[in-house]
């Protein structure tokens, strides 16, 4: 994989991502001045979300029951086409008299967001309609994550649909790529796994402090990551009291993963990932090693981490030595991490905890919405994590 940067026309694609910017924004505001509205200051973004029955989609309909500035007009499932969302998820009883629907690109055509939240193979089949109708889309699955489409076919074991928007699609990890997404028609929502390796890794690499070549990103998550269809060997009776590793000898998440940290590091990565899955029902907790160059320059990690991320609204870096705890982060659309050291080693340990569902997923969705937008970054996500 050619990881290396190209800035000779960085400038030209600045001016253009603006202007795209500027036409996608003034179309918003027309939108909305042809509704009921009446002022910009009183636009609410129409949102839809296509695959509703999940636990991302039940948590993207949890967060945007009380965003101020989103009206969810249509939710959609084939399987469960009719029955009232409320009859399905009893804590959205008062927030939506939405009953799901079976998709239909003519009505998510006049939304101004879609949210994808299906299984893979489906967003790229429906997004080229959504994309010439003038839809901005965020796709929770991995349609549009990879850029080698070969790869991606290798992975997901079909030919991919969509190459011309794959290639369009940006990136969404915000804390990498946030002009981008402001500017973007399609993000692509990065995976749980991804999001906490990543932001780990990201300033040991950006900084060329560590050897790329000889990363292990070691990760356990909670029961919810494996998706809400039945399967025996996610039965309370065969994951309680257990801990495994699975997708040793390969995740699809890997490719993702690699493609990420290469362009944190400028060039080529080699990466070791592994998976738990561990008996509970959210969060992930992702210890990351790294072998520094220079030894002497643990003295300064501590900073560094904390100057990166300073400005991040949904990154925390606690003290040195800290544990990060899942729990911490539950239901919360953050980022945990803490650093420490082993005796005298030369190997940096990160520890790094998300909510698979939030910053992993729904709520990491909802951050890409309100940069597309122009809203605040934070809105409908300052809710602390639940304790206990």
């Amino acid at each position: 994989m050619d990881c290396q940067k190209d800035s000779d026309n960085i400038v030209t694609v600045a001016l253009r991502a603006a202007i795209s910017h500027w036409f996608i924004m003034v179309d918003y505001g027309v939108k909305a001045l042809n509704s009921d509205t009446t002022s910009l200051e009183k636009m609410v973004i129409k949102v839809g979300i296509v695959g509703g029955t999940g636990y991302t989609g039940v948590e993207l309909l949890r967060i945007l029951a009380v965003h101020p500035e989103v009206s969810v007009s249509c939710i959609t499932s084939r399987s469960e086409a009719g029955m009232p969302v409320a009859e399905m998820y009893p804590n959205l009883r008062g927030h939506y008299d939405l009953a799901f629907s079976e998709p239909d690109v003519n009505v998510l055509g006049a939304c101004d967001l879609v949210f994808f939240a299906t299984p893979h193979g489906v967003a790229m089949r429906m997004v080229p309609e959504l994309m010439s109708a003038g839809v901005r889309v965020v796709d929770l699955s991995a349609d549009f994550r990879l850029k080698d489409l070969d790869v991606w076919a290798n992975w997901y074991g079909m030919a991919h649909e969509s190459p011309e928007w794959a290639e369009k699609a940006v990136y969404g990890l915000p804390e990498v790529v946030r002009d981008e997404i402001r500017n973007a028609q399609l993000v692509a929502n990065p995976g749980c796994y991804p999001t906490a390796v990543q932001l780990g890794f990201l300033p040991l690499l950006e900084q060329g402090l560590v050897d790329p070549k000889r990363l292990i990103a070691d990760a356990k998550s909670g029961a919810s990551g494996a998706g809400r269809q039945g399967k025996i060997g996610m039965l309370h009776g065969e994951i309680g009291e257990s801990f495994k590793a699975y997708g040793a000898s390969g995740h699809r998440h890997l490719p993702e993963i690699r493609q990420g940290l290469c362009g944190a590091a400028g060039g080529d990565v080699g990466v070791t990932f592994v998976p738990h899955l561990i008996p509970m029902i959210r969060g992930i907790e992702a210890t990351l090693y790294a072998e520094l160059k220079n030894p002497a320059d643990f003295d300064r990690l501590q900073a560094l981490f904390e100057q990166r991320f300073d400005d991040e609204p949904f990154v925390d870096v606690m003290p040195f030595g800290s544990h990060p705890e899942t729990r911490s982060v539950r239901g919360a659309n953050q980022c945990r991490m803490a650093l420490h050291r082993q005796e005298q080693s030369n190997i940096v340990i990160v520890s790094s905890v998300i909510d698979n569902l939030v910053k992993g997923a729904a709520g990491q969705a909802v951050q890409n919405m309100n940069i597309m937008f122009g809203l605040k970054e934070t809105m409908g996500l300052e809710a602390p994590a639940l304790l206990p």
